[in-house]
């Protein structure tokens, strides 16, 4: 029988011991309903109120007690450095304007390896390394904590300086 999680606890307390470790790339952390397979072969089924980006460190809770512990994944990503803070604001705002997921830190910006961004960088006078970590990006306007105020399948329109565009947000 599968485990069954509806809830989540972030970090997870240093004192745990796991049931299980999980790891999922970014883009499989963003979750409300789903089967998620262990390495052991065991199941759980996460049943959430609300779409969570779960982060590196975060626990399932286990409806029977337990946890299952979540680790992200290596991913191959670019990380950008900028001349100074003023250009890592500028680099921030090139990349906030086309919707990329972005890790920000306060000397650096790490996103997903693509070349014609890499292009754009570069160009704009940012060092840019490829590097593989793992990827924890900013999770948003949209979210609420850890919850995303409207459902993935919601579309709905922004109104970027007066021409709105719209795009849903799946996970």
């Amino acid at each position: 029988m599968p485990y069954r999680s509806t809830a989540i606890v972030s970090p997870a307390p240093a004192d745990i011991t796991p049931v299980a470790l999980l790891r999922l790339p970014h883009d499989q952390r963003h979750l409300r309903r789903k089967l998620l397979h262990l390495p052991d072969d065991d199941v759980v089924m996460l049943d959430l109120k609300q779409a969570v980006m779960l982060a590196d460190g975060d626990a399932l809770v286990l409806d029977g007690g337990g946890y299952i512990l979540i680790a992200a994944v290596e991913e191959p990503l670019y990380e950008i450095k900028p001349r100074d803070r003023l250009h890592l604001i500028e680099l921030a705002w090139h990349l906030g304007n086309r919707h990329l997921q972005a890790e920000i830190r306060e000397d650096r910006i790490v996103i997903l390896r693509d070349p014609v961004i890499r292009s754009m960088l570069i160009g704009l006078g940012a060092d840019v390394q490829e590097v593989t970590a793992p990827f924890q990006p900013m999770r948003g306007a949209y979210h609420s904590g850890h919850g995303h105020d409207h459902g993935p399948d919601q579309h709905h329109d922004h109104g970027h300086g007066g021409k709105g565009h719209e795009h849903s947000h799946d996970g």
